[in-house]
């Protein structure tokens, strides 16, 4: 697992973006950027992103964002690193095969992975690496159909009733939730019928990726 726990003393060398170089694609390629994605590469970009872990630890994370969001996304991170809020794990989704289900259960926190939303065709933000999941675990997807519920990662039961004290929880004016939508993205946690509440995404006006 790429988790890094010695991190620079300077913040800004914990905080940079860059290009898809050839050695992000090997890792990438055939996992979050699946046979299927049309998405060029250029439009991505590797993030590196210092962290605070749940074990007080500072972490030098990583993340693939759309380039259009690039610096927005490592203003955030900067200012949750700042303020010392917990992220307990920040590695690609490509640690866990590009497998969502099996990066939610560990609580990893990501963005890019070329996947469609749960029970549709629809391609997710995801796919363009415009939506960051944070702490899933503590903060899970939650949708009710027909009388059943489905929860995921599935870990995450004994988090679907938000009324009781947990510092991970993503709340409602909270640090989390007002520093990214000051960004102006929008949260899972204040949709009506579904509610995700590790989701946030930003959806950009007349964005049309070049699709190869």
């Amino acid at each position: 697992m790429r988790r890094i726990e010695s991190v620079p003393e300077n913040i800004d060398d914990c905080f940079y973006s860059k290009d898809i170089t050839d050695d992000i694609r090997e890792r990438i390629d055939g996992k979050s950027y699946s046979k299927d994605c049309h998405i060029p590469y250029e439009e991505l970009r590797y993030l590196r992103l210092a962290h605070i872990g749940f074990d007080g630890k500072s972490y030098l994370g990583e993340m693939i964002v759309n380039r259009h969001i690039a610096d927005e996304v490592i203003e955030i991170f900067k200012k949750l690193y700042q303020a010392a809020y917990p992220i307990e794990r920040m590695v690609l989704v490509d640690e866990y095969d590009g497998d969502d289900k099996k990066s939610m259960f560990a609580n990893n926190t990501s963005a890019f992975n070329y996947r469609t939303i749960e029970g549709t065709n629809r391609l997710s933000l995801h796919s363009f690496g415009l939506a960051i999941d944070i702490n899933p675990q503590f903060n899970p997807y939650i949708n009710s159909f027909k009388g059943k519920m489905l929860i995921l990662p599935q870990n995450g039961e004994e988090h679907v009733d938000r009324f009781g004290e947990n510092p991970h929880y993503i709340r409602k004016n909270d640090i989390c939730y007002k520093t990214f939508v000051e960004k102006g993205f929008t949260w899972g946690g204040d949709w009506t019928n579904i509610k995700d509440y590790h989701h946030f995404e930003k959806k950009l006006e007349n964005y049309r990726p070049s699709l190869h």
